[in-house]
């Protein structure tokens, strides 16, 4: 993977130690989790599950489910010191993460997640963007919008700044788009619009935190692979899942056929646009719908040549923009890519609208 650059989520201090955040949960919207309830903030010994992941990509061997859900919720309640984080984070690094930890992980994160409730009657999807263009315009707010036109509520959660990368927090603000910082914010902008953009704070603010590490340590770390897996609604929601490398394609999909087996709708992976979940404009992806313990390719692999990205190298918010502004208002066409990529989506969640 490359280093990110500088990471931000809503400007919350970088703090290692991870503490618990506290406050009101406004009712009938969040369910309990353990940030906002009363959890156990005792020191947490890592020395043995260092010694266990730690013995570089050879002598290491992976952690029970168990023994990394007991891990990792330690870390997201604050338990785990500075140094002993810092050493279990690269140890994953350097490790990466085995299904059944990543089971054990999600299970911590699930649960502490604010969780979040979809407009009635409709099945919403969830899109992570934790990568941000480096050579092509980020053109996940169009898929976005393109999806909210067929009555799919979708959700992106990310990063609001990555330094020099174009985030989708920066398309959506020059789109006139705030993101939204608190849940009821977040099942309002579903309601009316059909999109809602917030960081990972809003979501869980233990991962945030870590997230907040990459620049720091200067390579990322668990959490970012995490949060793309996150599942924040309180009824069934389809996952769009980017990957970047073929081994992480083949965790995910054991990940997902064999040990967190997903409900209906499922998870669609792929190999997206620079790690964002927009389908490649300049050249078809292999697409996989994972559902029931079942892999099925909706869509091939492209042979190439690599065609010509719809904005070239331009890659600034205000740029791509306009050119999603184009492309709803109907003078432009939409990437094939894209328009694949959203009927494959309506027929997922089962909606009715007709894709473009």
């Amino acid at each position: 993977m490359n280093t990110p650059d500088r990471m931000r989520g809503t400007g919350t201090p970088v703090n290692t130690g991870g503490g618990v955040v506290s406050g009101a949960t406004p009712a009938g919207t969040l369910t309990a989790n353990a940030e906002t309830a009363t959890a156990d903030t005792s020191p947490f010994p890592c020395a043995s599950y260092i010694k266990t992941i730690g013995r570089g990509a050879r002598g290491s061997r992976g952690l029970s489910a168990d023994e990394a859900h007991t891990l990792y919720a330690a870390i997201l309640d604050g338990r785990v010191s500075d140094l002993e984080l810092g050493a279990v984070l690269l140890c994953y690094r350097i490790k990466s993460e085995e299904p059944a930890e990543l089971s054990g992980m999600m299970a911590a994160v699930q649960a502490r997640l604010n969780r979040i409730q979809a407009p009635d009657g409709k099945t919403p999807i969830v899109l992570a963007s934790y990568n941000g263009a480096r050579k092509q315009a980020n053109l996940l707010p169009l898929l976005a919008h393109l999806l909210a036109r067929q009555g799919v509520p979708v959700l992106v959660h990310g990063y609001l700044d990555m330094g020099t990368r174009v985030t989708s927090a920066h398309v959506f603000a020059a789109l006139g788009q705030a993101p939204c910082t608190d849940v009821p914010a977040i099942e309002a902008a579903l309601r009316d619009s059909g999109i809602a953009f917030t960081p990972i704070d809003t979501l869980s603010p233990a991962l945030g935190r870590q997230l907040a590490l990459n620049e720091p340590l200067g390579v990322r770390n668990s959490a970012h692979t995490l949060a793309k897996l996150i599942q924040p609604f309180t009824t069934p929601a389809l996952r769009w899942v980017n990957y970047t490398h073929q081994a992480y394609r083949d965790v995910l999909v054991d990940y997902f056929n064999n040990v967190d087996v997903p409900e209906a709708p499922g998870v669609v992976i792929s190999r997206g646009t620079e790690g964002e979940a927009v389908a490649d404009t300049t050249l078809p992806r292999q697409v996989e719908h994972l559902v029931a313990g079942q892999a099925q390719v909706v869509m091939p692999e492209g042979e190439g040549p690599k065609a010509a990205a719809p904005l070239g190298d331009v890659l600034d918010a205000a740029a791509t923009a306009a050119y999603i502004r184009a492309v709803l208002d109907g003078q432009q066409p939409v990437p094939p890519a894209i328009a694949a990529q959203v009927a494959l989506i309506v027929t997922a969640v089962g909606g009715t609208g007709i894709a473009p």
